[in-house]
């Protein structure tokens, strides 16, 4: 399909030639983020990758946002804005970004695209990756079973896509280990970035005694809610939100693109770019070696016991000797999940985890399609 240049983009290509910076002399780095770079979770620390780059990188790099991209037809739009504006590697960080990502790339095959969380790379130009951040949760699963009083807990999710699934039920699985009687009330808000829903949603759990909030949204205002609740508690998501809940925050679930987003550009720097599909924990190899996308960040709030306890499940998992979901594991309809039936020791990446559609036992009400 012939190339069209929008106003915009011709206006944007302009500017870049009227600033004296030929595009051969910088690697251009573009990212699209589906909400704002001051969320202070999700895009804040996608951001936070991107300023990493530019820190390695130096003047050899030159790296451009745009920031509050609608997941759809919108994203096209900008995907494509960046690739006609000269861009050789473009970062697409939200899953709705998938099929628009492979769309545009299609197009334009000389320009690399990493699509975060997704799973469809439908041309050799399109990587994927997405962090284990489910290994957080087990241990987040852990820490809700031995703080909670009233065996209540709230988690606020956003979109019922697989990395959110997949949080859940590892959540649940650790919970149940160590406090059965605990019961997981989950709360679909259908958006990443929204405040105020978030905090309402936070307020309904704590008015119907749940004690334990979790949420994978990117807001800290369900952090915020718990803190003006005494007695009730709550982990940050994507970035350390402790800051938040000096009373309530128990621990953060952070994640950190950074090694991975400057190995990346690298790649393209020195033309060793190959397509590929990363999934990195709290270590890169699963084994305890490298940095990973995952960090815990800031126990607080608990018993030295506790947090020893803690810490000890966050390294067992980060050197590979536990797995975040372990066999046996059932399905909410009590049937033993597939890869435990065909005697796997846990769950597996492919296709179980990248697809998974389907709650474990324990946890109340039906999973949205």
């Amino acid at each position: 399909m012939k190339r069209i240049l929008t106003a915009v983009t011709a206006s944007l290509l302009a500017a870049a030639l009227t600033t004296g910076v030929a595009h051969a002399d910088k690697t251009k780095v573009g990212f699209v983020y589906v909400g704002p770079i001051g969320d202070l979770g999700w895009t804040y620390r996608h951001d936070i990758g991107r300023l990493a780059i530019e820190k390695e990188f130096g003047d050899k790099v030159e790296t451009t946002y745009l920031e509050n991209v609608p997941e759809g037809a919108e994203a096209v739009k900008s995907i494509t804005q960046l690739a006609e504006t000269g861009h050789d590697i473009i970062f697409t960080t939200s899953f709705g970004f998938m099929d628009p990502t492979n769309e545009v790339a299609a197009q334009y095959p000389d320009v690399k695209f990493e699509h975060a969380t997704g799973f469809k790379r439908d041309t050799d130009n399109v990587s994927t990756f997405s962090a284990r951040f489910y290994e957080g949760r087990a241990v987040q699963g852990l820490i809700a079973a031995k703080t909670t009083k009233t065996n209540k807990i709230g988690y606020i999710a956003s979109f019922p896509i697989p990395e959110v699934v997949r949080g859940i039920n590892a959540f649940q699985t650790e919970l149940a280990k160590h406090n059965p009687d605990a019961v997981v009330d989950v709360k679909w808000v259908f958006t990443w970035f929204d405040p105020a829903k978030e905090a309402e949603a936070a307020q309904a759990f704590v008015d119907a005694g749940a004690d334990i909030i979790v949420q994978h949204t990117d807001s800290p205002a369900a952090m915020a809610i718990a803190e003006k609740n005494e007695g009730v508690y709550a982990f940050g998501q994507a970035s350390n939100m402790s800051r938040f809940g000096d009373t309530s925050h128990l621990v953060s679930i952070v994640d950190n693109w950074d090694s991975y987003y400057v190995d990346r550009v690298a790649a393209v720097m020195d033309g060793s770019w190959s397509q590929s599909d990363t999934w990195w924990g709290l270590s890169k190899d699963g084994q305890g070696n490298g940095v990973g996308m995952v960090e815990m960040a800031d126990y607080g709030n608990m018993s030295d016991e506790l947090k020893a306890e803690a810490m000890a499940l966050e390294a067992a998992l980060r050197s590979g000797e536990r797995h975040a979901l372990p066999c046996p594991i059932y399905k909410q309809d009590g049937e033993l999940a597939e890869d435990c039936a065909a005697g796997e020791k846990h769950l597996k990446d492919f296709p179980t985890l990248v697809s998974m559609d389907w709650y474990v036992k324990g946890i109340e009400g039906s999973l949205p399609k």
